[in-house]
């Protein structure tokens, strides 16, 4: 049922995207807003506690909602999951934007892809080039690749019901929110968000970047993240921590044979960054190889799900 309920979650979103319109996640963005304002005493403590009355509560009762469903007919079970999953991933909210871009400089709209890179990414555009253009919009894409689609998809095959798809997304909202401020700040609230998203973030990060390398260029991928990830240092998306937005980087760009990284005219300054990556400069050709080695990636992840799910039933027969 698992991979049924990803499948057609998948295949709803190409329907009906979400996009920017999911009420959920806003009505999350709020309790989060309204926790901080009332716990927030600068104490890690005081963190931990504004965590658990924000993450656990909801997971459990998403997996409840899962098991009475379960016990009046799967079918209904999985209706619950593939809704879960449609609330909290999204292929199409990245996948959307690197359509957009990509069309923008084909037609040569240099400045209309500029403004819907700036959009998506939240970072100043307007001195970008061309090339500068594509290498943000691949980085881009590879880190909300893996944070809305394979993090979730990881988290949701190991735990029970959507339990783990909730618990994901909702510990990336508040990695971005409290965690990323103890990164930079130090601030004692958010240390325990940072922390917990690291935990979980370890292995489907690695998975994730394996799968990168085993259906792209396996050499080159594996000798960037293994050379260059580290390198990559602080110069971390906030949305992801350093550590994992390097190793994902690194292999991707490895794994279709680009330059990512190197400084960016941002701000009007060079802001330096390392080098990411072998190969040719990033131009619009390689957004749509980027789009593709995602979709190969999520194909050989549901491949493996199915795998692993007939040599389950094999073991209870």
């Amino acid at each position: 049922m698992t991979l049924l309920a990803i499948i057609l979650a998948l295949a709803l979103e190409q329907i009906h995207p979400l996009g920017n319109r999911n009420r959920v996640l806003l009505v999350f963005t709020r309790y989060a807003n309204y926790l901080e304002r009332h716990l927030n005493a600068g104490r890690n403590r005081h963190g931990v506690l504004a965590w658990c009355l924000a993450v656990l509560p909801l997971a459990g009762l998403v997996w409840l909602i899962h098991g009475v469903l379960y016990k009046v007919t799967p079918v209904l079970a999985l209706i619950w999951d593939v809704a879960v999953l449609y609330l909290t991933m999204g292929f199409r909210h990245f996948s959307s934007a690197l359509t957009e871009i990509s069309l923008a400089l084909a037609e040569n709209r240099v400045v209309d892809a500029r403004l819907a890179l700036a959009r998506w990414s939240g970072q100043p555009t307007s001195e970008l080039e061309i090339n500068e253009i594509s290498r943000l919009t691949i980085e881009q894409g590879v880190i909300d690749s893996y944070r809305h689609v394979f993090g979730t998809m990881f988290w949701f095959a190991v735990l029970p019901g959507p339990a783990g798809a909730v618990m994901y997304r909702m510990s990336n909202m508040l990695y971005q929110k409290w965690g990323g401020r103890e990164e930079i700040l130090g601030e004692a609230f958010g240390r325990f968000a940072r922390r917990f998203h690291e935990a979980i973030d370890w292995l489907p990060v690695r998975l994730t970047s394996a799968s990168f390398a085993v259906m792209g260029d396996f050499e080159d991928a594996v000798f960037c993240w293994r050379s260059q990830a580290i390198a990559w240092g602080h110069y971390a998306y906030g949305i992801l921590l350093a550590s994992a937005a390097g190793i994902l980087l690194a292999s991707a760009a490895g794994a279709i044979g680009v330059k990512l990284g190197d400084p960016l005219r941002q701000d009007y300054t060079v802001k330096y960054r390392p080098e990411l990556g072998v190969g040719d400069e990033a131009d619009p050709d390689y957004l749509r190889r980027a789009v593709g080695l995602v979709w190969r990636s999520v194909v050989l992840w549901l491949a493996v799900i199915l795998l692993l799910t007939l040599v389950q039933w094999l073991s209870l027969s």
